[in-house]
């Protein structure tokens, strides 16, 4: 690995699929490997467009869609992250739906790890990758996940989860982020354990 460089590498997936689990996973191996501050994850999720003044229960928004997503910030600290400059990442709020005034710096260190369901739909963002990692899982497997977490830490309904998978997320997936895996350089299910292709990321990341 070029150690001038700042290498990029995108894990995606559909929701509940277990990307955020390999990207967690991918990270603690790179950092145990090259050191603490070699590596650090940014999240698709922090750059949702502030929804508050439309969001007025399940279903009334789509978060699904990319047009919820600010891909062009996201973008644009991409670059500045390649050209090693500190970006000042936004923080949402999915119990209020509100974009935060505050922001968190992000540094541009060796390995950055970017998490998100729809960027490989996103023409945008793709050639700014150097590595793709589509992590593939059955709709009923990201149900279950997506039921638990929302619930668990969003404070939703399992009503409205269901609702809103079967109104959103299920046609959001099957139009934007299922034709999206034709663009990953590495297809990975998450119905096998993740340590083999996180050694196989390693090994490319480090050659």
């Amino acid at each position: 690995m070029n150690a001038q460089k700042v290498l990029i590498i995108g894990v995606s997936g559909g929701s509940g699929s277990g990307k955020t689990t390999f990207a967690r996973m991918l990270h603690e191996s790179i950092t145990t490997k090259l050191g603490p501050s070699t590596c650090a994850i940014l999240s698709q999720d922090n750059y949702y467009i502030d929804q508050s003044a439309r969001f007025t229960g399940d279903g009334s928004v789509n978060f699904d869609h990319p047009s919820a997503i600010d891909f062009p910030l996201l973008a644009e600290h991409l670059k500045q992250l390649k050209d090693g400059k500190t970006v000042n990442v936004p923080i949402y709020d999915f119990v209020t739906h509100t974009r935060s005034q505050v922001s968190n710096p992000f540094s541009a260190l060796p390995v950055v790890i970017l998490d998100g369901m729809l960027i490989f739909s996103q023409n945008v963002i793709v050639p700014l990758l150097d590595h793709a990692i589509f992590i593939d899982a059955p709709e009923q497997v990201r149900f279950d996940r997506r039921l638990t977490r929302d619930v668990r830490d969003r404070g939703r309904t399992p009503e409205g989860v269901k609702i809103q998978f079967e109104s959103q997320v299920k046609p959001m997936h099957d139009q934007f982020i299922e034709p999206s895996k034709a663009r990953a350089t590495m297809v990975v299910s998450s119905l096998q354990r993740f340590d083999a292709s996180i050694a196989n990321v390693l090994n490319v990341i480090l050659a």
